[in-house]
């Protein structure tokens, strides 16, 4: 019997990524560097990119984890170094006015990570009104403008709007996005000159913050927070043939004992084309790609790419929260460095 796999229209059938590091931008990065087990990867694209992502600097911090404090604080040393870097590609000044912006949904935990962020900011506009402040302190205000189901507002509408009465100099602007690989959830930090599109993260484009839109800089940080249920069986596609592999290059040949505990996502070799189509039959003989296409054919016309968040939600975004905010202080108050 032959089985024909026919062609699949990929214009709607998407995996959802919101991280540049994740859309083939290898060629275009400048700088990368390691420290104490953090990478940081710089991309700067020029107008007309082969990506089609706006013109602008995109930085891509990588970790483990920031559950414990020191892990917590080697992350915060390096955000901190690569937000400064991020005010400076962008020419702003040490004095120039900041409205920082929580976009997302409170009620919503892994849409909650600028309400979060928010928090955690040491807010001055008030004291500069009333003439009462260090002068080493930035003037900074904040805003959450919350999500358009709650409010039947645009963000960008009430963002203008606050923009035309306060008149900041530049907006931050915190967000959760979306990932396309399980490993990036929650560990991988994005900063970037470019804008953003409010609720990218769960798919609604809707009313682009950037220069172009609001005429002043915006720079926008986020994190993953979610990945759809596609990405999921992907991965575990791509883990279950890494696990395979271990195996077969650490044991004797036809006794694979799986065992627990064994850290086999750094293993280098791969099995062969001939050993995955015996492993997954006609799936083995596609490409990574076509078996994400295939996922996606499967799970959306029936409504099942769920998007997915971890169990330990509630305790990673206040600590996420925290980081971001204490940061921007950090970066934003002189005083406070």
């Amino acid at each position: 019997m032959v089985i024909y796999m026919h062609s699949i229209d990929l214009s709607k059938y998407n995996i959802r990524s919101d991280l540049i590091i994740e859309n083939n931008a290898v060629d275009f990065i400048k700088e990368s560097y390691e420290e104490n087990n953090i990478k940081v990867d710089y991309i700067k694209l020029d107008k007309d990119n082969s990506l089609n992502k706006k013109m602008g600097d995109y930085i891509t911090i990588s970790f483990s984890d920031v559950t414990d404090e020191n892990n917590f604080n080697n992350v915060l040393k390096i955000l901190d170094k690569e937000i400064k870097r991020i005010l400076e590609l962008t020419n702003i000044k040490k004095n120039d006015k900041c409205l920082i912006i929580g976009l997302g949904n409170n009620k919503s935990t892994p849409d909650s990570l600028g309400y979060e962020t928010l928090k955690n900011i040491t807010i001055t506009r008030h004291l500069y009104i009333i003439g009462d402040v260090d002068k080493k302190y930035r003037n900074v205000s904040i805003l959450e403008p919350n999500v358009f189901g709650n409010t039947g507002i645009e963000s960008k509408e009430i963002i203008t709007g606050v923009i035309k009465e306060t008149n900041p100099d530049f907006i931050i602007v915190i967000d959760s996005l979306a990932a396309s690989n399980i490993d990036r959830v929650q560990k991988t930090i994005q900063i970037t000159n470019t804008g953003i599109h409010p609720g990218s993260g769960i798919g609604n484009n809707r009313g682009e913050l950037s220069i172009d839109t609001i005429k002043i800089p915006v720079i926008a940080i986020g994190i993953p927070t979610v990945v759809s249920s596609a990405v999921i069986v992907n991965d575990t596609i791509n883990y279950l043939m890494k696990k395979i592999s271990y195996h077969k290059h650490n044991y004797q040949k036809d006794k694979l004992t799986f065992k627990n505990n064994i850290n086999y996502l750094k293993e280098e070799n791969t099995l062969s084309n001939y050993e995955k189509q015996e492993l997954l039959g006609l799936i083995g003989t596609l490409s990574d790609m076509e078996i994400k296409e295939l996922i996606l054919e499967v799970l959306n016309p029936i409504g099942y790419n769920l998007i997915v968040t971890t169990k330990e939600i509630d305790f990673i975004i206040e600590k996420l929260g925290k980081l971001l905010g204490t940061s921007l202080n950090n970066t934003l108050h002189t005083s406070i460095n």
